[in-house]
């Protein structure tokens, strides 16, 4: 800096020089938001928060576990959505059949193709004839496998030979439903099995398959079961 016939100077290639002169006026300049936008500075105050790279880090730690939660609730929307249709189309298919053992038919094939199962079966207690291609349950069979006051059960307990047959060596986990058949309410169920120990399980919802059960009932009482 120089001064020559009271005219003031400044010696801009002088870093020290320009140093100085910011520092003199950094309460101006901190006040000049244009000129710390072109700058693509901020000003530093108590008030402001300083992110540093550990703050940053845990930002986007943060931000990863939000981004993953809202994640798991779309992927678990979209799956609830998807059994949903899927179980919409048995359905269709059920209403379809045209006698007991059409119906017991497509049940297992519908449970195959949409839902990756092993089987889908239906049983009754042998208190009267029991239609071709349906499984037949000693009389008492049914509280015997879900309980006298059960009307579902899920998990590896619902894996039995008798509602499986030769299926069961494949079958880790099974959802059990109860249904009353005709005006008598004969006593059966509606099975599904799954290769998978966590395919059904007893802290899992059963509305989907006691909805596919309640249909199995309606269909089936358009036919009367001939000895």
């Amino acid at each position: 800096m120089s001064s020559e016939s009271g005219t003031t100077t400044i010696d801009l290639d002088d870093w020290q020089t320009v140093r100085r002169l910011l520092i003199d006026h950094a309460a101006d300049i901190a006040r000049d938001k244009a000129l710390l936008d072109d700058l693509g500075l901020q000003p530093k105050a108590r008030h402001l928060i300083d992110f540093g790279p550990a703050a940053l880090a845990r930002l986007e730690a943060r931000a990863l576990k939000d981004f993953d939660i809202r994640r798991q609730l779309e992927l678990t929307a979209k799956a609830n959505f998807d059994a949903q249709n899927q179980t919409h189309g048995m359905v269709l298919s059920l209403m379809e059949a045209r006698n007991h053992a059409d119906l017991a038919r497509r049940l297992n094939e519908e449970s195959r193709n949409r839902f990756g199962l092993i089987a889908g079966t239906i049983a009754l207690e042998d208190t009267g004839p029991v239609p071709l291609g349906w499984k037949t349950l000693d009389d008492g069979g049914v509280d015997y496998i879900v309980g006298e006051t059960g009307l579902s059960l899920l998990g590896p307990d619902g894996a039995c030979r008798v509602l499986f047959d030769d299926d069961i060596r494949r079958i880790k986990s099974a959802a059990v439903l109860r249904i009353a058949l005709w005006r008598e309410g004969r006593p059966g169920l509606v099975a599904f099995g799954s290769s998978d120990f966590d395919g059904f399980s007893p802290d899992m919802g059963a509305e989907l398959v006691a909805f596919v059960a309640r249909v199995v009932e309606r269909v089936a009482e358009r036919w009367p079961v001939i000895a």
